[in-house]
């Protein structure tokens, strides 16, 4: 890709939906829209869904995420085209409820000539005589064609609701045949991490009439019949049988609610049909490839090699999948307190990771779509609307209270700072001034913050296995961490205390902002390294916690959520000057990170480094005092060097970690967590990156590429200038400019970047000419400073 893409090239097709489809990076490969409610992708044995070397594919379901970590992730409605005889005996036994488990009847499939691009999903199913399956969708309404082999005189479709993806309990189903065409029902699911039931109500209709039809249950195969309802763990489902000797292919068409049956109908004929009659499968595959290429269009890049150019599309393309659709086609959605709303002139927005998206994919969003930001952040405020709080881990319409912290201050201070929050600034300040300053009660199906009355007391969270959860995480559990999280979505929200006129809330905020040293132990010592002070959980009567051999390591998982005191140490991007105090200085901050990140490794090979000293695997969390790149609690760490004023090591720690974004299968190294990391991945290959919440600084760093063009929206676009990058060489900043004029800075407000412009770099391979961001005034102060600023120098 030595020159630029031409905007009439099909980026649809550059981008690779199997990357991230093994060793848990649990993005799927088949079809969606941007933001979908809707997604056609194959079933296998993961617990995600499918996996790039499951040996089977069970069928196609039509809901799934992207890239989360937990268990439970949708694959509702399981369609799987197959041959054979289905009766008493048959190859479906009827009298057998065993032959309808799609565990069973699974078809094995090649990946020769599999096709997976953005819109679009191609297979062979080499079982049943060999069967080719496609898949496409729009916003709301998807299709799939499956061609039966030549000289098998009749196919047919299994439709399973029974049954979803590995670990996805079905508490109950229901299916109907209605007249010749059309099979629709419900599912209702037990959903992410053992969560709250939700219903998924669906409509399939095909494009010709099936000859014969019936359904199974607990007791087995019904020919003729046209109805089942079935509860827990139950067999049911239908099958429709096709002649396919008068034509081979059988189209059908799908739709999911969340609202009801008509949901489902109406999103079907709004989406996937056109004066009464059902869209072709090429034309509906047409219209989202289109769709796509208009999207991906958005961010053009120059320079680098075709791999470079697939990494960058594929991480754009699942940056843009999520939070998904939730309001139907009429503008319809059930909201957290299980009651039909309707947004008009907007779209409700669905399945909210916030711990995770917080730190990336939600700047990124505003960036790029900032109307899409705007519904996103009109719809956590109808949670709190509907369901009284605000959301942390929003799964369809309920809250899962995964994950631990304040994850909804930071992403919705940062939509605010970012201009999504325009006209509801109010309404969105009470809502997290009180989640800040409260808790939900007992009977709330909210967690919140969890933590807070020991936090608002004494300024941390007790870290206390014993308290109970309303879901698989509570706060005191990860006491540690938690007050870390707690101190920085304070210092963010102060930011906007501060601009909305509210001054004895900023200051307040401001001071627990600092929190962080509360968690502070200035005598723990890293046995091995011999560096001193690290964060440390304290129990109830506010000691130190000391695990039961009396030998407390920084290595522990103990207190931390996912990490560890290595980890999360650097979850202090407001006051970064305190910490290098913390540790002694600037100089012995600086031999940490050069420690936490093995940097004289990644000189001499970054590649290798990156893997044998960071990747640990997807879900080694724990006794680690490395940089892990795989989960997001040190994602901003890279940018600590920066803001220690040695931009040139931040350079070194991106260029070593782009290597683990490949285009294969294994291309992600851990859960891309809807978007996430694919978000990190395409903010460090453009030169810049949101470190702190709330402030709007973008902090800058050598990009991937040699030019990249963001359009903005409104007609506004940002270019980005870096001759001599995309080679795959290490380069530093020697200078850098923005619309002509120097930039010493290491940061550009959102102010600067909101209308667009020209960001220039001058590259150097030379580090010891690499003098930019070097000298301390040209750092960003302190958003909530604890002592005098002693990064000058």
């Amino acid at each position: 890709m030595a020159g630029a893409l031409a905007d009439e090239v099909d980026r649809a097709s550059l981008v690779n939906t199997f990357i991230g489809t093994k060793d848990d990076g649990n993005t799927f490969p088949g079809a969606s829209a941007p933001f979908g409610k809707i997604q056609v992708s194959p079933i296998g044995s993961h617990y995600s869904g499918w996996r790039y070397d499951d040996p089977q594919i069970r069928g196609f379901g039509h809901s799934f995420i992207s890239g989360a970590g937990c268990w439970e992730q949708g694959g509702q409605v399981s369609v799987l085209p197959v041959t054979g005889r289905i009766g008493p005996g048959g190859d479906f036994d009827t009298g057998n409820p065993k032959a309808f488990d799609h565990r069973e009847y699974g078809a094995r499939y090649t990946h020769e000539g599999e096709v997976g691009q953005a819109g679009y999903y191609r297979v062979r199913l080499t079982d049943y005589g060999g069967i080719d399956a496609e898949a496409t969708a729009g916003m709301r309404a998807a299709a799939e064609r499956y061609t039966f082999p030549a000289g098998v005189r009749q196919g047919h479709v299994l439709v399973n609701v029974g049954q979803a993806n590995e670990r996805h309990s079905v508490t109950g189903s229901a299916v109907e045949i209605v007249g010749d065409r059309v099979v629709e029902g419900r599912v209702t699911t037990r959903s992410f991490c053992g969560g709250h039931q939700y219903t998924t109500w669906f409509r399939l209709e095909f494009d010709r009439p099936f000859q014969a039809h019936g359904v199974w249950g607990e007791a087995g195969g019904l020919p003729g019949a046209r109805h089942n309802m079935e509860g827990e763990a139950k067999p049911n489902g239908a099958w429709l049988s096709f002649d396919t000797g008068a034509g081979r292919a059988v189209t059908l068409v799908s739709a999911i609610s969340h609202v009801d049956a008509e949901g489902a109908r109406h999103n079907l004929r709004s989406e996937g049909m056109a004066e009464g009659r059902l869209l072709g499968f090429d034309a509906m595959r047409e219209r989202a490839t289109r769709t796509w290429n208009e999207e991906l269009r958005s961010v053009r890049v120059t320079g680098a090699g075709e791999d470079d150019a697939t990494v960058f599309y594929t991480a754009l393309y699942h940056a843009l999948l999520q939070p998904m659709t939730g309001s139907d086609a009429d503008g319809r959605y059930r909201g957290y307190d299980n009651r039909i709303h309707r947004a008009e002139g907007w779209t409700y927005h669905e399945y909210l990771s916030l711990w995770d998206t917080y730190r990336s994919q939600n700047q990124l969003l505003a960036l790029l779509r900032p109307r899409q930001a705007r519904d996103i952040a009109r719809s956590v405020l109808a949670v709190h609307e509907q369901g009284g709080w605000l959301p942390r881990w929003g799964y369809a319409n309920f809250e899962t209270n995964i994950m631990t912290g304040d994850p909804v201050t930071p992403f919705l201070v940062d939509l605010w700072r970012l201009g999504a929050l325009e006209g509801r600034e109010a309404q969105a300040y009470a809502a997290l001034r009180e989640n800040a300053f409260g808790e939900p009660p007992l009977n709330s199906r909210h967690a919140g913050r969890s933590g807070n009355a020991r936090y608002l007391a004494d300024g941390f969270v007790q870290y206390d296995r014993t308290v109970p959860s309303k879901g698989m995480d509570v706060d005191p559990h990860h006491g540690g961490s938690a007050t870390l999280e707690y101190a920085l979505a304070d210092c963010s929200l102060a930011q906007m205390a501060q601009a909305l006129g509210k001054p004895d809330d900023a200051r307040v905020l401001l001071q627990r902002g600092g929190n962080w040293r509360k968690v502070w132990d200035p005598q723990v010592r890293d046995a091995d390294t011999g560096f001193i002070g690290f964060p440390r959980p304290r129990i109830d009567d506010g000691s130190w916690y000391q695990p039961a051999d009396d030998h407390y390591s920084p290595r522990s998982h103990h207190g931390f959520h996912e990490g560890t005191a290595w980890q999360y140490q650097w979850l202090v991007q407001q006051d970064v000057p305190g910490l290098a105090q913390a540790m002694h200085g600037r100089e012995q901050a600086l031999r940490r990170l050069d420690a936490f990140f093995a940097i004289d490794a990644l000189r001499a090979d970054p590649a290798a480094a990156a893997r044998k000293d960071w990747v640990v695997g997807p879900y080694s969390y724990y006794n680690q005092f490395r940089y892990n790149p795989n989960n997001e609690p040190d994602l901003h760490a890279p940018w600590i060097y920066t803001l220690l004023g040695e931009p040139a090591k931040t350079s070194t720690v991106l260029h070593a970690a782009q290597t683990l974004f490949t285009n294969a299968p294994n291309g992600v190294t851990g859960n891309d967590d809807l978007g996430t990391m694919s978000a990190w991945y395409l903010f460090s290959a453009l030169g810049l990156y949101p470190v702190t919440p709330g402030t709007g600084q973008f902090v800058l760093h050598a990009p991937r590429f040699e030019r990249v063009e963001l359009d903005l929206g409104e007609g506004r676009t940002l270019r980005i200038q870096a001759p001599g990058a995309g080679d795959g060489t290490l380069r530093f900043i020697a200078s850098a400019s923005f619309d002509g004029q120097p930039q010493s800075r290491v940061w550009l407000d959102w102010e600067q970047l909101r209308e667009g412009g020209e960001l220039a770099f001058s590259l150097t391979g030379d580090a010891s000419a690499a003098a930019w961001g070097a000298r301390s005034e040209d750092l960003p102060p302190a958003a909530c400073a604890t002592s005098p600023d002693i990064l000058r120098w």
